[in-house]
């Protein structure tokens, strides 16, 4: 154990200059020292660079490496250019219009100290920049233990929703991920989701700081405000690994653990597409038959005690035919 470890803070760079020194400034102001910056440019087309050019001139103490994507990648080989290039013991993912707390990196490392887990996770506050509000814990963790010790005990936890699924305001042990080839799958808009998926099938140990240490702004650029239609069709792609995870798995407690994932996924992507893009009924049609085409649950599921009530619930409505699926739909959530 390495009771002082290097953290590597991630952070990308695309586009936001409204907000870049903000950030940099409030990883500046941590408690915790030992940290090294890792920038990672994705041809930003605004000042970006330059504001971060400005930062690390006039902070020399600071350990900051800044690498520059010869041509626009997104944000999932963002994250991947920072992992490899991170040397810290933890990687630590801060985007770039957001904040942390002065103690944020000193709460985590102590609780990576006193548990040693492959993954940390801290709590959130939510500022709205609309209304000037805050809303502590805006993406909440509802598990009820701080401390997980086996895989399966974290995926079925994971699968109750009890995790925020982000990859900000977590440590990862840097070896963890890389030995186990925990990567972002390029192109995809909804990225965190399914490589938050992956990382779950892999970790054996996570702990939890129940302290707020990360700020997450709500402001006009907010992805939760911006979803097209290619946000759907990349929750469609997320959609469909799991189900081939489900079907490759060979543990018929993490089948089950992994089907519970995907009815509720189905039921979030219908409700978020429905509140984007209520107008378009045609293409909420279209998904939902897609959809039908995914592991759902069997007639003896439905008589068994594996699977909730509200679970069997969702199920069936996803599984009605199309024009009674969807009237049944907007009855429920047209209010």
């Amino acid at each position: 154990m390495i009771l002082k470890p290097l953290i590597s803070i991630n952070i990308p760079i695309f586009n936001c200059e409204d907000y870049l020194l903000r950030c940099l400034n409030s990883v500046k102001e941590q408690t915790y020292k030992n940290i090294e910056i890792v920038l990672v440019n994705d041809c930003t087309k605004d000042n970006s660079v330059i504001i971060a050019n400005t930062f690390i001139m006039e902070n020399p103490e600071l350990k900051v490496k800044l690498i520059q994507h010869e041509e626009n990648q997104g944000l999932s080989v963002v994250r991947n250019t920072g992992i490899d290039a991170s040397v810290g013991d933890y990687i630590f993912f801060l985007d770039s219009d957001d904040t942390i707390t002065k103690d944020c990196i000193e709460e985590l490392v102590n609780t990576a100290n006193d548990t040693e887990a492959e993954v940390i996770i801290g709590q959130n506050k939510w500022i709205n920049t609309f209304n000037n509000t805050e809303k502590d814990f805006g993406f909440p963790t509802l598990a009820p233990k701080d401390f997980y010790s086996d895989n399966l005990s974290i995926l079925e936890a994971y699968c109750k929703d009890f995790f925020p699924t982000t990859s900000w305001n977590k440590l990862f042990k840097t070896n963890f991920i890389k030995e186990n080839k925990i990567y972002f799958v390029p192109k995809l808009y909804a990225q965190d989701e399914l490589w938050f998926f992956h990382l779950m099938l892999k970790t054996n140990t996570l702990a939890i700081n129940r302290k707020i240490t990360y700020d997450y702004y709500l402001h006009k650029d907010s992805v939760i405000f911006n979803r097209t239609k290619k946000n759907f069709e990349n929750y469609i792609t997320i959609l469909s690994y799991f189900d081939n995870e489900y079907r490759a798995s060979e543990s018929v407690a993490k089948k089950r653990l992994i089907k519970r994932k995907i009815v509720k996924f189905k039921n979030l992507i219908m409700v978020l597409q429905w509140k984007a893009m209520r107008a378009d009924i045609e293409y909420w049609k279209l998904n939902y038959k897609r959809m039908k085409q995914v592991s759902n649950l069997s007639f003896f599921e439905y008589l068994g005690s594996d699977f909730s009530f509200e679970e069997k619930k969702f199920d069936l409505l996803q599984n009605l035919p199309t024009n009674i699926g969807y009237h049944i739909f907007k009855k429920r959530y047209s209010g």
